[in-house]
């Protein structure tokens, strides 16, 4: 149990509790994106396929077609930057946390892919999802995925909720000290499990241009720029150098 942080959200239990309420009352729901969930850029068979997986931004919420989402976005920056034809498939629902999509994935049959990025952690952060639980979800999610991508899982960072404008504070600082604490245990894994887990990161969207309506999501030109960051990963040994 990490004490201090505990204490500190007991403390402060009324008043995270109440501005809580206010924000989502107060801030708009977004849509899923619209469109296909899976496409190529360039011809034939594809070099590598992608599949991600995860919350609002593997469903794309902030983005008016998926073709604008990190999915589609990270194929295009690769097929840009390699030449080669990438393939790209997105599942996300909004809202939901590492537990139910586990349950959402053990019945569903999931596309052919080279890659798998988990784009998760933001609903388990405000859920408040024990580490230790977290932990074996993650864990078990591997073990669901292993007999059809048996390379590793990418983990997508979770996003600094401290520096999300759209809450207020003290709510924003607790949600992102919970949200560092999540992101530790992606760091964790990946450390200890290299052949199991990848960790990926990504630098924060500060810049409010790149933001949904909703001041919480990323935009089209924010995708854009997380895809153009990730695209600078290692994602296969025989990438050219750019």
């Amino acid at each position: 149990m990490h004490l201090p942080f505990w204490l500190t959200t007991a403390l402060l239990f009324p008043v995270l509790l109440y501005q809580g309420k206010r924000a989502r009352k107060h801030t708009p729901r977004l849509p899923e994106a619209q469109g296909s969930p899976c496409g190529q850029y360039g011809e034939g068979t594809p070099d590598i396929r992608f599949l991600v997986l995860g919350e609002s931004t593997a469903a794309g919420v902030g983005a008016s077609r998926h073709e604008q989402g990190l999915a589609s976005q990270l194929a295009l920056q690769l097929r840009e930057r390699t030449g080669q034809t990438i393939a790209w498939h997105t599942f996300g629902v909004n809202g939901i946390r590492m537990g139910q999509l586990n349950q959402i994935l053990a019945s569903m049959e999931l596309p052919q892919a080279d890659v798998v990025l988990l784009s998760m952690g933001v609903n388990d952060t405000t859920g408040f999802t024990p580490r230790h639980r977290f932990r074996r979800q993650l864990l078990a999610l591997r073990e669901m995925l292993a007999p059809r991508y048996p390379g590793p899982i990418c983990l997508l960072s979770v996003p600094p909720m401290h520096l999300f404008t759209a809450l207020p504070s003290p709510l924003r600082q607790i949600m992102g000290w919970r949200a560092r604490q999540l992101n530790r245990v992606y760091e964790q894994l990946a450390r200890h499990a290299p052949g199991d887990f990848q960790y990926r990161s990504y630098p924060a969207i500060t810049d409010v241009s790149l933001l949904a309506s909703d001041g919480y999501h990323p935009s089209d030109k924010g995708y854009r720029a997380i895809a153009e960051v990730l695209a600078c990963e290692d994602w296969f040994p025989d990438q050219p150098a750019p």
